[in-house]
C-alpha cells in the first residue's frame, strides 16, 4: 500500500465512514434521478449547518487535490487530520439532520461532487 492509500485509509477511517453510510442506498447509489437542492428548502438550524459542512468539503476536496500530488507533504497531512477531526465534530448533528428525508436529499446532493473526487 503506497503512502496515498495509507493516508486516506486512515482519513476515512477517522471520519468514521461518514459518507460510505450515507450513500448507502440512497437515490445516488441506485441511479436514478436526483433533485437538485434549489428544490429543497431547509430550516434554519440546517442551512447553517450545511453551510458550514460545505465550507468544509471545499478544503476537503483541496487537500486531497494536494494528496494525490503530493501524498508525503507533512502540511497537507497536518491539514487532513486537522479535517479529519472537525467531520467528527459534526458528525452527532449530521446523524440527527439526517432523519430529515429532505436534509438528507440535500446533504447527498451536496456531497456528490466531493465523494466524485475522492
Amino acid at each position: 500500500m503506497n503512502g496515498y492509500d495509507e493516508n486516506r485509509r486512515r482519513f476515512l477511517g477517522k471520519l468514521g465512514m461518514t459518507l460510505g453510510v450515507t450513500l448507502t442506498g440512497t437515490q445516488v447509489m441506485q441511479g436514478e434521478n436526483v433533485p437538485s437542492t434549489d428544490a429543497l428548502v431547509l430550516s434554519a438550524d440546517q442551512t447553517l449547518f450545511m453551510k458550514n459542512y460545505e465550507r468544509w468539503m471545499d478544503e476537503f476536496v483541496e487537500v486531497i487535490k494536494v494528496q494525490k500530488k503530493e501524498p508525503d507533504s507533512l502540511e497537507n497531512n497536518k491539514k487532513i487530520v486537522a479535517l479529519a477531526e472537525e467531520a467528527r465534530l459534526f458528525q452527532k448533528e449530521l446523524m440527527g439532520y439526517m432523519a430529515d428525508e429532505n436534509f438528507a436529499r440535500y446533504y447527498m446532493i451536496a456531497t456528490e461532487r466531493m465523494t466524485l473526487t475522492i
